[in-house]
Protein backbone atom coordinates (compact mmCIF):
# COMPACT_ATOMS: atom_id res chain seq x y z
CA UNK A 1 0.00 0.00 0.00
CA UNK A 2 1.39 3.26 -1.27
CA UNK A 3 0.69 6.47 0.75
CA UNK A 4 2.45 9.64 -0.45
CA UNK A 5 2.75 12.84 1.62
CA UNK A 6 0.99 15.28 0.40
CA UNK A 7 1.36 18.90 0.47
CA UNK A 8 -1.88 20.06 2.30
CA UNK A 9 -5.23 22.68 1.92
CA UNK A 10 -5.20 24.91 4.76
CA UNK A 11 -7.57 25.92 6.43
CA UNK A 12 -8.56 29.26 4.53
CA UNK A 13 -7.90 27.14 1.08
CA UNK A 14 -10.63 24.43 2.69
CA UNK A 15 -13.06 27.45 3.41
CA UNK A 16 -12.50 29.07 0.03
CA UNK A 17 -13.87 25.61 -1.26
CA UNK A 18 -16.74 25.91 1.38
CA UNK A 19 -15.81 22.78 3.57
CA UNK A 20 -15.84 24.98 6.67
CA UNK A 21 -15.81 21.42 8.88
CA UNK A 22 -12.38 21.44 8.40
CA UNK A 23 -11.35 21.02 12.61
CA UNK A 24 -11.89 18.17 14.51
CA UNK A 25 -13.16 18.64 18.40
CA UNK A 26 -9.64 17.43 19.15
CA UNK A 27 -8.33 20.79 17.32
CA UNK A 28 -6.92 18.05 14.20
CA UNK A 29 -7.51 18.21 10.82
CA UNK A 30 -10.25 16.70 9.18
CA UNK A 31 -8.41 16.55 5.72
CA UNK A 32 -5.23 14.17 6.15
CA UNK A 33 -2.18 15.38 4.26
CA UNK A 34 -1.94 12.20 2.54
CA UNK A 35 -2.81 10.56 -0.74
CA UNK A 36 -3.42 6.66 -1.25
CA UNK A 37 -1.52 5.58 -4.13
CA UNK A 38 -3.71 3.19 -6.14
CA UNK A 39 -3.24 1.04 -9.62
CA UNK A 40 -5.47 1.35 -12.93
CA UNK A 41 -6.53 -2.19 -11.61
CA UNK A 42 -7.37 -1.28 -8.20
CA UNK A 43 -9.45 1.66 -9.25
CA UNK A 44 -10.94 -0.87 -12.03
CA UNK A 45 -11.90 -3.57 -9.17
CA UNK A 46 -13.46 -0.78 -7.12
CA UNK A 47 -15.79 0.53 -10.11
CA UNK A 48 -16.30 -3.44 -10.68
CA UNK A 49 -17.50 -3.95 -7.49
CA UNK A 50 -20.12 -0.89 -6.65
CA UNK A 51 -21.80 -1.68 -9.94
CA UNK A 52 -22.23 -5.55 -8.96
CA UNK A 53 -23.42 -4.84 -5.77
CA UNK A 54 -25.89 -2.15 -6.52
CA UNK A 55 -27.72 -4.91 -9.02
CA UNK A 56 -27.49 -6.97 -5.82
CA UNK A 57 -29.23 -4.64 -4.14
CA UNK A 58 -31.90 -4.56 -6.58
CA UNK A 59 -32.43 -8.03 -6.76
CA UNK A 60 -32.31 -8.31 -3.01
CA UNK A 61 -34.79 -5.11 -2.65
CA UNK A 62 -37.58 -6.98 -5.24
CA UNK A 63 -37.26 -10.41 -3.27
CA UNK A 64 -38.07 -8.60 0.07
CA UNK A 65 -41.11 -6.80 -1.43
CA UNK A 66 -42.21 -10.28 -2.69
CA UNK A 67 -42.02 -11.96 0.15
CA UNK A 68 -43.01 -9.03 3.07
CA UNK A 69 -39.58 -9.19 5.21
CA UNK A 70 -39.41 -5.30 6.27
CA UNK A 71 -40.02 -6.63 9.77
CA UNK A 72 -36.46 -8.69 9.40
CA UNK A 73 -34.71 -5.31 8.08
CA UNK A 74 -35.73 -3.43 11.23
CA UNK A 75 -38.23 -0.83 9.03
CA UNK A 76 -40.78 0.84 10.53
CA UNK A 77 -44.14 -0.76 9.70
CA UNK A 78 -45.40 3.22 9.06
CA UNK A 79 -42.81 3.15 6.37
CA UNK A 80 -43.88 -0.11 4.39
CA UNK A 81 -46.57 1.33 2.41
CA UNK A 82 -44.27 3.99 1.09
CA UNK A 83 -41.18 2.25 0.30
CA UNK A 84 -43.54 -0.40 -1.30
CA UNK A 85 -44.96 2.36 -3.62
CA UNK A 86 -41.39 4.00 -4.47
CA UNK A 87 -40.36 1.07 -5.40
CA UNK A 88 -43.26 0.17 -7.79
CA UNK A 89 -43.19 3.61 -9.57
CA UNK A 90 -40.20 4.42 -11.63
CA UNK A 91 -40.72 7.98 -11.28
CA UNK A 92 -38.87 7.61 -7.81
CA UNK A 93 -35.41 7.72 -8.79
CA UNK A 94 -32.61 6.75 -6.75
CA UNK A 95 -30.15 9.55 -6.90
CA UNK A 96 -26.87 8.47 -5.19
CA UNK A 97 -25.46 6.24 -2.18
CA UNK A 98 -22.03 5.34 -1.19
CA UNK A 99 -20.73 1.95 -0.64
CA UNK A 100 -17.87 1.46 2.48
CA UNK A 101 -16.27 -1.49 1.68
CA UNK A 102 -12.95 -3.37 3.01
CA UNK A 103 -9.72 -3.83 1.40
CA UNK A 104 -8.93 -3.53 -2.44
CA UNK A 105 -5.21 -3.25 -2.33
CA UNK A 106 -2.68 -4.96 -2.51
CA UNK A 107 -4.46 -8.40 -3.85
CA UNK A 108 -6.93 -7.86 -0.83
CA UNK A 109 -10.07 -9.07 -1.82
CA UNK A 110 -13.28 -6.63 -1.72
CA UNK A 111 -15.61 -7.22 0.83
CA UNK A 112 -18.96 -4.73 1.54
CA UNK A 113 -19.12 -3.12 5.12
CA UNK A 114 -22.63 -2.26 4.33
CA UNK A 115 -24.98 0.26 1.62
CA UNK A 116 -25.11 3.97 2.79
CA UNK A 117 -28.27 4.60 0.34
CA UNK A 118 -30.16 7.40 1.74
CA UNK A 119 -28.21 9.83 3.55
CA UNK A 120 -24.86 9.50 2.33
CA UNK A 121 -21.97 12.26 3.51
CA UNK A 122 -18.29 12.96 2.46
CA UNK A 123 -20.16 13.92 -0.97
CA UNK A 124 -18.34 17.53 -0.46
CA UNK A 125 -14.90 15.70 0.13
CA UNK A 126 -15.34 13.37 -2.15
CA UNK A 127 -16.23 15.56 -5.37
CA UNK A 128 -14.38 18.42 -4.63
CA UNK A 129 -12.18 18.26 -2.05
CA UNK A 130 -9.85 15.50 -3.39
CA UNK A 131 -10.05 16.91 -6.58
CA UNK A 132 -8.06 20.23 -5.22
CA UNK A 133 -5.57 18.36 -3.45
CA UNK A 134 -4.79 16.59 -6.64
CA UNK A 135 -4.65 19.53 -8.32
CA UNK A 136 -2.48 21.56 -5.26
CA UNK A 137 0.14 18.69 -5.53
CA UNK A 138 0.50 19.18 -9.45
CA UNK A 139 -1.05 15.99 -10.28
CA UNK A 140 -3.05 15.88 -13.90
CA UNK A 141 -6.97 15.61 -12.77
CA UNK A 142 -7.24 12.53 -14.59
CA UNK A 143 -5.04 10.49 -11.92
CA UNK A 144 -8.45 10.08 -9.99
CA UNK A 145 -11.46 7.69 -9.79
CA UNK A 146 -13.62 10.57 -9.33
CA UNK A 147 -16.63 11.26 -11.83
CA UNK A 148 -18.99 11.95 -8.82
CA UNK A 149 -19.99 16.28 -10.01
CA UNK A 150 -20.66 14.81 -13.57
CA UNK A 151 -22.72 11.50 -12.53
CA UNK A 152 -24.83 13.21 -9.60
CA UNK A 153 -25.88 16.07 -13.03
CA UNK A 154 -26.55 12.88 -15.45
CA UNK A 155 -28.45 11.24 -12.67
CA UNK A 156 -30.54 14.63 -11.67
CA UNK A 157 -31.64 14.14 -15.58
CA UNK A 158 -32.42 11.11 -15.18
CA UNK A 159 -34.96 11.97 -12.40
CA UNK A 160 -36.70 13.08 -15.68
CA UNK A 161 -35.91 10.81 -18.47
CA UNK A 162 -35.74 7.79 -16.69
CA UNK A 163 -33.08 5.90 -18.48
CA UNK A 164 -29.98 5.84 -19.99
CA UNK A 165 -30.38 8.01 -22.52
CA UNK A 166 -30.12 11.67 -21.14
CA UNK A 167 -29.95 13.60 -24.59
CA UNK A 168 -33.54 14.52 -24.78
CA UNK A 169 -33.98 15.85 -21.32
CA UNK A 170 -33.96 19.46 -22.37
CA UNK A 171 -37.36 18.27 -24.99
CA UNK A 172 -39.13 16.75 -21.66
CA UNK A 173 -38.55 18.62 -19.14
CA UNK A 174 -41.49 20.86 -18.24
CA UNK A 175 -40.04 23.58 -15.48
CA UNK A 176 -40.23 20.79 -12.37
CA UNK A 177 -38.56 22.27 -9.60
CA UNK A 178 -36.78 20.28 -7.01
CA UNK A 179 -36.56 22.09 -3.06
CA UNK A 180 -33.61 20.81 -1.41
CA UNK A 181 -33.55 21.11 2.33
CA UNK A 182 -31.21 19.95 5.46
CA UNK A 183 -31.47 20.37 9.43
CA UNK A 184 -30.77 23.47 10.61
CA UNK A 185 -27.59 23.64 12.52
CA UNK A 186 -25.44 21.47 10.51
CA UNK A 187 -22.98 23.59 8.03
CA UNK A 188 -21.61 19.88 6.75
CA UNK A 189 -25.01 18.93 5.98
CA UNK A 190 -25.93 21.94 4.63
CA UNK A 191 -22.97 22.87 2.47
CA UNK A 192 -23.99 18.88 1.31
CA UNK A 193 -26.90 19.69 0.34
CA UNK A 194 -26.41 23.45 -1.52
CA UNK A 195 -23.77 21.35 -3.66
CA UNK A 196 -26.48 19.10 -4.75
CA UNK A 197 -28.59 22.26 -5.33
CA UNK A 198 -26.24 23.82 -7.68
CA UNK A 199 -25.19 20.14 -9.56
CA UNK A 200 -29.10 20.08 -9.94
CA UNK A 201 -29.39 24.15 -11.36
CA UNK A 202 -26.06 23.22 -13.46
CA UNK A 203 -28.12 20.61 -14.88
CA UNK A 204 -31.04 22.24 -16.18
CA UNK A 205 -33.48 22.73 -12.72
CA UNK A 206 -35.43 25.00 -11.30
CA UNK A 207 -34.38 24.95 -7.36
CA UNK A 208 -34.72 26.38 -4.43
CA UNK A 209 -33.28 25.64 -0.78
CA UNK A 210 -34.66 25.95 2.49
CA UNK A 211 -34.37 24.50 6.31
CA UNK A 212 -36.38 21.35 6.91
CA UNK A 213 -38.92 22.70 9.27
CA UNK A 214 -39.44 25.63 6.65
CA UNK A 215 -40.55 23.18 3.67
CA UNK A 216 -44.65 22.75 3.81
CA UNK A 217 -46.26 19.85 3.19
CA UNK A 218 -49.59 19.04 2.46
CA UNK A 219 -51.42 15.86 1.40
CA UNK A 220 -53.59 17.15 -1.15
CA UNK A 221 -51.74 20.22 -2.29
CA UNK A 222 -47.98 18.85 -2.02
CA UNK A 223 -44.74 20.13 -1.23
CA UNK A 224 -44.52 24.28 -1.27
CA UNK A 225 -42.28 27.00 0.10
CA UNK A 226 -42.79 30.65 0.18
CA UNK A 227 -45.96 30.02 -1.67
CA UNK A 228 -44.25 28.16 -5.03
CA UNK A 229 -44.91 24.35 -5.25
CA UNK A 230 -42.01 22.21 -5.70
CA UNK A 231 -42.67 18.97 -7.26
CA UNK A 232 -39.50 17.35 -5.67
CA UNK A 233 -38.16 17.14 -2.42
CA UNK A 234 -34.36 16.61 -1.70
CA UNK A 235 -34.64 16.26 2.53
CA UNK A 236 -31.07 15.12 3.80
CA UNK A 237 -33.21 13.65 7.20
CA UNK A 238 -33.02 9.14 7.56
CA UNK A 239 -35.99 7.69 6.48
CA UNK A 240 -35.82 5.65 10.15
CA UNK A 241 -35.26 9.33 11.80
CA UNK A 242 -38.66 10.18 10.19
CA UNK A 243 -40.46 7.22 10.81
CA UNK A 244 -39.57 6.95 14.64
CA UNK A 245 -39.43 10.30 15.63
CA UNK A 246 -41.99 12.15 13.71
CA UNK A 247 -45.01 9.40 13.11
CA UNK A 248 -47.30 11.86 11.38
CA UNK A 249 -44.90 13.51 9.08
CA UNK A 250 -44.18 9.93 8.12
CA UNK A 251 -47.77 9.25 7.35
CA UNK A 252 -48.03 12.59 5.55
CA UNK A 253 -45.39 11.68 3.27
CA UNK A 254 -46.74 8.12 2.23
CA UNK A 255 -50.01 10.01 1.43
CA UNK A 256 -48.38 12.65 -1.01
CA UNK A 257 -46.43 9.50 -2.36
CA UNK A 258 -49.85 7.78 -2.85
CA UNK A 259 -51.46 11.16 -4.48
CA UNK A 260 -48.55 11.52 -6.68
CA UNK A 261 -48.18 15.30 -6.00
CA UNK A 262 -44.54 14.56 -4.52
CA UNK A 263 -41.36 12.94 -5.46
CA UNK A 264 -38.87 12.18 -2.94
CA UNK A 265 -35.31 11.93 -2.98
CA UNK A 266 -33.54 9.76 -2.26
CA UNK A 267 -36.58 7.43 -2.15
CA UNK A 268 -38.11 5.60 0.39
CA UNK A 269 -37.44 2.26 -0.60
CA UNK A 270 -33.76 3.34 0.27
CA UNK A 271 -34.35 2.66 3.65
CA UNK A 272 -33.94 -1.46 2.91
CA UNK A 273 -30.74 -0.93 1.06
CA UNK A 274 -29.90 1.80 4.09
CA UNK A 275 -31.13 -1.43 6.59
CA UNK A 276 -27.50 -3.56 7.51
CA UNK A 277 -29.77 -6.41 8.15
CA UNK A 278 -30.14 -6.15 4.23
CA UNK A 279 -26.89 -8.34 4.22
CA UNK A 280 -28.26 -11.46 5.68
CA UNK A 281 -31.28 -10.76 3.36
CA UNK A 282 -27.72 -10.34 0.59
CA UNK A 283 -25.67 -13.64 1.82
CA UNK A 284 -28.72 -15.57 1.67
CA UNK A 285 -29.50 -14.90 -2.07
CA UNK A 286 -25.67 -15.14 -3.17
CA UNK A 287 -24.06 -17.91 -0.92
CA UNK A 288 -20.64 -16.98 -0.44
CA UNK A 289 -20.54 -14.40 -3.17
CA UNK A 290 -16.59 -13.26 -3.14
CA UNK A 291 -17.70 -9.71 -2.58
CA UNK A 292 -19.86 -10.61 0.42
CA UNK A 293 -19.14 -11.01 3.99
CA UNK A 294 -20.97 -14.06 6.08
CA UNK A 295 -24.13 -12.29 8.00
CA UNK A 296 -26.35 -13.69 10.04
CA UNK A 297 -28.84 -12.46 13.04
CA UNK A 298 -27.93 -14.58 15.59
CA UNK A 299 -23.76 -14.57 16.27
CA UNK A 300 -21.28 -16.32 14.41
CA UNK A 301 -18.25 -18.81 15.53
CA UNK A 302 -15.27 -16.38 14.32
CA UNK A 303 -14.15 -12.78 14.31
CA UNK A 304 -17.10 -11.00 13.84
CA UNK A 305 -18.23 -7.19 13.86
CA UNK A 306 -22.14 -6.72 15.80
CA UNK A 307 -23.91 -3.41 14.28
CA UNK A 308 -27.61 -2.52 14.52
CA UNK A 309 -30.06 -2.50 11.70
CA UNK A 310 -29.39 1.66 11.61
CA UNK A 311 -26.80 3.60 12.80
CA UNK A 312 -24.02 5.84 11.65
CA UNK A 313 -20.55 6.85 12.91
CA UNK A 314 -19.43 3.75 14.53
CA UNK A 315 -22.06 4.47 17.01
CA UNK A 316 -23.37 1.17 18.73
CA UNK A 317 -21.06 -1.12 17.02
CA UNK A 318 -18.84 -4.00 18.55
CA UNK A 319 -16.04 -6.54 17.63
CA UNK A 320 -16.70 -9.46 18.82
CA UNK A 321 -14.07 -12.47 19.43
CA UNK A 322 -15.51 -16.17 17.72
CA UNK A 323 -16.93 -16.71 21.70
CA UNK A 324 -18.85 -13.73 21.80
CA UNK A 325 -16.97 -11.66 23.30
CA UNK A 326 -16.52 -8.01 22.91
CA UNK A 327 -12.94 -6.41 22.21
CA UNK A 328 -14.07 -3.49 21.12
CA UNK A 329 -17.41 -1.44 21.45
CA UNK A 330 -18.59 1.96 20.82
CA UNK A 331 -21.92 3.36 22.47
CA UNK A 332 -24.51 4.82 20.93
CA UNK A 333 -28.46 5.14 20.07
CA UNK A 334 -29.22 2.58 18.09
CA UNK A 335 -29.18 -0.59 20.34
CA UNK A 336 -33.18 -0.46 19.96
CA UNK A 337 -32.80 -1.93 16.26
CA UNK A 338 -32.63 -5.11 15.74
CA UNK A 339 -29.11 -6.48 15.77
CA UNK A 340 -27.10 -8.41 12.77
CA UNK A 341 -24.04 -10.26 12.93
CA UNK A 342 -21.00 -9.58 10.00
CA UNK A 343 -17.73 -11.31 9.67
CA UNK A 344 -14.87 -9.37 10.51
CA UNK A 345 -12.92 -8.21 7.57
CA UNK A 346 -9.50 -6.93 8.02
CA UNK A 347 -8.87 -3.18 6.50
CA UNK A 348 -5.94 -1.59 4.16
CA UNK A 349 -3.37 -1.15 6.88
CA UNK A 350 -0.72 0.89 6.57
CA UNK A 351 1.99 1.89 9.63
CA UNK A 352 -0.90 0.50 11.94
CA UNK A 353 -3.16 2.84 10.30
CA UNK A 354 -6.73 1.35 8.88
CA UNK A 355 -7.80 2.99 5.36
CA UNK A 356 -11.27 2.19 4.60
CA UNK A 357 -12.17 2.81 0.96
CA UNK A 358 -15.63 4.27 -0.03
CA UNK A 359 -17.04 4.51 -3.26
CA UNK A 360 -20.29 6.51 -4.37
CA UNK A 361 -22.41 5.20 -7.21
CA UNK A 362 -25.23 7.58 -8.93
CA UNK A 363 -26.13 5.14 -12.00
CA UNK A 364 -22.89 3.71 -12.07
CA UNK A 365 -19.72 3.86 -9.82
CA UNK A 366 -18.52 7.32 -9.95
CA UNK A 367 -16.06 8.26 -7.27
CA UNK A 368 -13.52 6.61 -4.70
CA UNK A 369 -12.16 8.11 -1.44
CA UNK A 370 -10.80 6.75 1.86
CA UNK A 371 -11.49 7.50 5.35
CA UNK A 372 -8.49 6.63 7.61
CA UNK A 373 -9.24 5.45 11.65
CA UNK A 374 -9.84 2.17 14.35
CA UNK A 375 -11.20 -0.97 13.59
CA UNK A 376 -14.60 0.94 14.12
CA UNK A 377 -14.36 3.59 12.24
CA UNK A 378 -15.85 7.03 13.90
CA UNK A 379 -17.06 10.76 13.50
CA UNK A 380 -13.27 11.07 14.27
CA UNK A 381 -12.40 9.80 11.17
CA UNK A 382 -10.19 11.63 8.32
CA UNK A 383 -10.98 11.94 4.89
CA UNK A 384 -7.63 10.58 3.02
CA UNK A 385 -7.51 11.53 -0.96
CA UNK A 386 -6.13 8.98 -3.69
CA UNK A 387 -4.87 9.33 -6.97
CA UNK A 388 -3.75 6.70 -9.69
CA UNK A 389 -0.29 5.47 -10.56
Amino acid sequence: MQILNAQPLNNADLEDLGLSWHTDIDNTPYVSDEIVEISEEEAQGFYNAANELYDMYIEAGQHIVDNNLFFELGIPFNLVEAIERSWEEEVHWHLYGRFDLAGGLDGNPIKLLEFNADTPTMLYESAIIQWALLKKNGFKESLQFNSLYEALGDNFKRIITLGDDISHFNEIYEGWKILFSSIQGSEEEERTVKLLEVIAKEAGFETNFCYAHEAVLNEQEGLSFGGTNYEFWFKLIPWESIAVDEPELAQLMTAMIANKNTIFLNPAYTLMFQSKRMLKILWDLFPNHPLLLETSYEPLRQKQVKKHAFGREGESVSILDAQGKTLHHHSGEYENYPAIYQAFAMQNNHQGSLYQPNVFYAYEACALGFRKGGEILDNMSKFVAHKIR
